[in-house]
């Protein structure tokens, strides 16, 4: 095990890059060191509310220590008064420095003259390596005999790639295996491995997370049947246009997740595969996701500044991703999305009615199943691809949504206990509000088989409507625009009162019966 100690300002440049949040810049070094045999066993960082390049002696500044592992503000007052106080906090570094129990140093927009003058004479003693960000500071290091071992400038940098920039970089040094760290969603620090990079892939995923770009285009084209903003037609275009750029975007930050790094790499690669449609989107994303990383970590191998390691990641990720759809794979993928929809409209033209029915039926049984994200809603998004509204997502809003507001509605009237009311209340006013969070209707179903029957029955019902109106339409709306981004206003809503109402009497005739017995 190797300890470090951090030293570093918010900077100028640096402010603008991560340099305003202390916690989350140091949060992230902290993350890439447990990926390694690297501790860090102490902090010195100056936080000023403004860039260095505008901050004056009266500034408000803070300061940043290492306390028990927990990075902690121990200092806040004017720029001045918080570099006086941070001289403590250099010469307690410099001691350990000299003592041996600091092996290396990540420095980042430091005063080796003032405040950190200790520390890096020093480290110039010792001959620790040292790495970091700042033109001048590291600059003057160097000059002064520092042994840095990697540095560069700040510009197109993040927290995260300047993170692994620097772990990799002394991880080499020492002859230690690393392999980035990445932050999960729910704010868990995971290893992600680079040798099997296609277990990060998730379609689902993929696809859920871009699915507010797909209902965009339903309330544009909601809004474009009214007469006023008949223009909006124009915008309708360029938003079909752009989903292949979204799901790009989204499948390369999913796959690597280099912030911003990631984001243009999927952008450059979504670009080129529009003609590919979603699917081209999503393989040229991946592709884009997948070759990032991989190129990022070899430059920085290769000891290639930050600024040029960012740089040429993202740019020939995404050239390299979105040309082989564009040239090889983009009519592949677009005949593979365009033989999906055509299958649904045969099924559909053979009989309107039974497919809907057989739809309705089936929608509960997939999302009680958990194949509703990986099956249904792909082919939703495969549909609204070309014309912004589909036929099962019609089938969603009728058969899911108001299947549960007719469950929900007849617990809040006629509740068979009255501890469900306010259960069912949030439930009706998500379901008719947002068109969505059809799982509130879960406990009712689950408790009575005769609410469950009757959820499939009314579901079947509403999807035979659906199929005999010839309705395409869009969930995850509010119910009240679903008809209007619809092709047929009325048609949608009667199916979906229909709907409703047999859900409803069913449960409130289970509910009295359940109340009886």
């Amino acid at each position: 095990m190797k300890n470090i100690a951090i030293l570093g300002s918010s900077g100028g440049n640096l402010f603008n890059l991560g340099g305003k949040d202390p916690f989350k810049l140091l949060e992230e070094i902290f993350n890439q060191c447990k990926s390694t045999d690297i501790n860090v066993s102490a902090v010195q960082f100056i936080g000023a509310e403004v860039s260095m390049d505008n901050a004056k002696a009266s500034s408000k500044a803070s300061l940043f220590v290492l306390n028990d592992q927990k990075v902690e503000i121990v200092y806040k007052g004017t720029l001045k008064e918080t570099n006086e106080a941070a001289l403590q906090e250099d010469d307690k570094i410099a001691n350990e420095i000299k003592n041996g129990h600091i092996d290396g140093l990540i420095i980042m927009s430091i005063d080796p003259k003032n405040t950190n003058k200790l520390a890096i004479q020093a480290a110039v003693e010792k001959k620790i390596p040292i790495v970091g960000t700042g033109g001048t500071a590291m600059a003057t290091v160097s000059s002064d005999g520092g042994n840095v071992i990697s540095t560069s400038g700040t510009t197109g940098t993040t927290n995260r790639t300047r993170a692994i920039s620097f772990v990799s970089s002394l991880a080499k040094h020492w002859k230690m295996n690393f392999r980035p760290a990445f932050t999960s969603s729910a704010g868990n620090t995971v290893e992600r491995s680079s040798s099997n990079p296609f277990k990060r892939i998730n379609i689902k995923g993929i696809m859920t997370s871009s699915l507010p770009a797909f209902i965009s285009l339903a309330l544009i084209l909601a809004l474009s049947q009214i007469p006023i903003f008949e223009g909006l037609g124009d915008v309708f275009d360029i938003i079909i246009g752009a989903l292949p750029v979204v799901l790009a975007v989204v499948a390369a930050k999913q796959v690597s997740d280099l912030d911003e790094v990631s984001i243009v790499a999927g952008v450059i690669a979504g670009v080129l595969s529009v003609e590919g449609g979603i699917i081209g989107g999503i393989i040229a994303g991946i592709m884009a996701g997948l070759l990032v990383e991989f190129l990022f970590i070899k430059f920085i191998q290769l000891k290639f500044p930050m600024t040029t390691v960012n740089i040429f990641a993202a740019g020939l990720s995404g050239i390299i991703s979105g040309l082989i759809v564009y040239y090889l794979l983009g009519p592949i993928a677009l005949s593979a999305g365009e033989f999906i929809k055509f299958a649904i409209e045969q099924a559909i033209n053979f009989n309107s009615v039974l497919a809907g029915m057989l739809a309705g039926l089936l929608i509960w049984p997939a999302i009680l199943g958990g194949v509703y994200h990986a099956a249904i809603l792909p082919i939703v998004l495969f549909e609204m691809e070309r014309a912004g509204v589909s036929f099962l997502g019609a089938i969603d809003m009728v058969a899911l949504v108001m299947v549960a507001a007719g469950i929900n509605l007849a617990n809040i009237l006629f509740p068979k206990q009255k501890d469900a009311i306010p259960v069912a209340t949030s439930g009706f006013l998500i379901n008719l509000g947002f068109g969505t969070f059809v799982e509130s209707a879960y406990p009712f179903m689950f408790s009575n088989k005769i609410i469950f029957g009757g959820a499939i029955f009314s579901a079947g019902l509403g999807g035979a409507l659906v199929g005999f109106f010839n309705v395409r339409g869009t969930a995850y709306v509010p119910t009240f625009v679903a008809p209007f981004a619809s092709t047929n206003l009325m048609g949608l809503i009667i199916a979906m009162v229909v709907t409703l109402t047999s859900a409803f009497i069913i449960t409130v005739i289970a509910n009295k019966l359940l109340f009886k017995k």
